[in-house]
């Protein structure tokens, strides 16, 4: 006997999905809740996030526990591609890191253009600062500009200077809290909603500029890497109808990231 199964889907049928590693920063923003739809409407294909830090992002991707990599510290994209992990890297878009702080301004530096001497002014006010210490894009970008400051924040660490270990948004959380200073991609703080007494203190450095990239993970290291519907992923990303639904994400009117793959990555 035959049966002929019309118009259901048997629970043994093969999903067809892939993972991707990304960033808190993209998930807390809320930009995969808008444009993962469209994809998956287009393709057929689930997508499946795992949010985490950065390095920790492509720390999954190197062992082969995800099929794209999707991050914001290019060195490390770089090198993740050099060292055979990577296939090639793509921009896909950008946005900007800011620095908040509590409205009263205690540190001197809201208006400032120069996040290295404005984390300076802060580190010699005493004046309380949250830093992920996760090992993020963002947390990676931060210890930069304390170099830069000439502040030795390890040496501060449990003073004035609170490490929360953890993603964009309970960072924030915590900086509310204790109305301190912090860093943050300007992505997740305009969706942000327990900003508290906060307000963005210092932008517009080009020490700010926060780029993405995407890469599909090496089928030829990690052979059960989904790199077809992966591939469709990151061709999909930096087409014109993806680059279109970065752009569209917006809110209250201001666009959370800026589409720009329209020049090839590394």
């Amino acid at each position: 006997m035959i049966w002929i199964l019309v118009g259901i889907s048997p629970a043994w049928a093969e999903e067809r999905f892939i993972t991707v590693a990304s960033t808190t920063s993209t998930q807390n923003s809320g930009l995969f809740d808008k444009i993962l739809p469209a994809f998956t409407a287009a393709s057929g294909i689930e997508v499946r996030v795992v949010a985490v830090g950065t390095g920790q992002a492509i720390r999954l991707a190197e062992r082969g526990d995800a099929d794209v990599l999707l991050v914001h510290h290019k060195p490390s994209e770089e090198k993740f591609v050099a060292d055979g992990f990577g296939v090639r890297r793509f921009d896909v878009m950008y946005n900007d890191f800011v620095i908040v702080g509590p409205a009263a301004a205690p540190a001197g530096v809201r208006g400032l253009n120069d996040a290295p001497a404005a984390l300076a002014r802060i580190a010699a006010a005493g004046q309380p600062f949250a830093s992920r210490a996760d090992d993020s894009g963002t947390h990676k970008l931060e210890l930069e500009l304390w170099k830069k400051a000439g502040v030795d924040v390890k040496a501060a660490s449990g003073t004035w200077y609170r490490e929360t270990g953890s993603g964009m948004g309970a960072t924030l959380n915590t900086a509310s809290g204790l109305g301190a200073y912090a860093i943050t991609d300007r992505g997740t703080w305009l969706s942000f909603n327990n900003k508290g007494t906060l307000a963005i203190m210092v932008e517009g450095d080009k020490a700010l500029f926060n780029q993405y990239g995407v890469i599909l993970v090496n089928p030829a290291r990690h052979q059960h890497v989904k790199a077809k519907d992966g591939q469709a992923f990151v061709d999909w990303l930096i087409s014109a109808p993806g680059q279109e639904a970065i752009n569209a994400y917006t809110i209250n009117g201001e666009p959370l990231f800026f589409a720009n793959a329209g020049k090839l990555g590394s």
